[in-house]
């Protein structure tokens, strides 16, 4: 039973790298379902390639790039996994620079204030009401984010062990 119809004509990325000369350094390979599931481009440029010259055809191997997945370019070097599958793509030359042009759209300015939910908005009110505050503005829950510091108790024990501890 095969995967999809045409794995047949479909090769492994050691496959299609051992018909290419000095195996495709500095190529960009992308995968067929990164194609389908990804709009943003999602492709390895190879940086090396360390075929098994021990397999038949040369279908084993390993090899190492730069991995750009949608749109966003890693830093470093990693090994390429799942060179085992057969849905690996070439990127021809004369397509490489029209697939790696990607200008990312510009976020969204997220809110920086939500109104309360409803029982809340309710007893904050009831809260004004109460005090005799005439305030008709409508209460509003800030997301801007402050800084909590969570990791402090380390520091805190510190200072408590110092304390504690009797001069010499």
């Amino acid at each position: 039973v095969r995967a999809w119809a045409d794995v047949r004509r479909e090769s492994s990325l050691m496959q299609l790298l051992s018909r290419l000369p000095l195996f495709g350094l500095g190529r960009l390979v992308t995968r067929k379902s990164w194609l389908w599931q990804h709009d943003e481009p999602c492709y390895w440029r190879l940086t090396s390639v360390r075929p098994d010259y021990t397999a038949q055809n040369l279908e084993h191997g390993k090899a190492w790039g730069v991995l750009t997945f949608k749109g966003r370019t890693e830093s470093e070097v990693r090994e390429i996994g799942q060179v085992m599958y057969h849905d690996w793509r070439l990127v021809p030359k004369h397509e490489e620079a029209a697939f790696t042009a990607f200008t990312p759209a510009p976020p969204e300015d997220a809110p920086r204030c939500v109104p309360y939910p409803p029982l809340l908005r309710a007893m904050i009110l009831a809260e004004r009401q109460k005090r005799g505050d005439a305030c008709t503005e409508e209460p509003m829950l800030n997301l801007e984010q402050t800084r909590v510091h969570p990791w402090d108790y380390p520091a805190k024990q510190e200072v408590k062990k110092k304390a504690k501890a009797t001069p010499v």
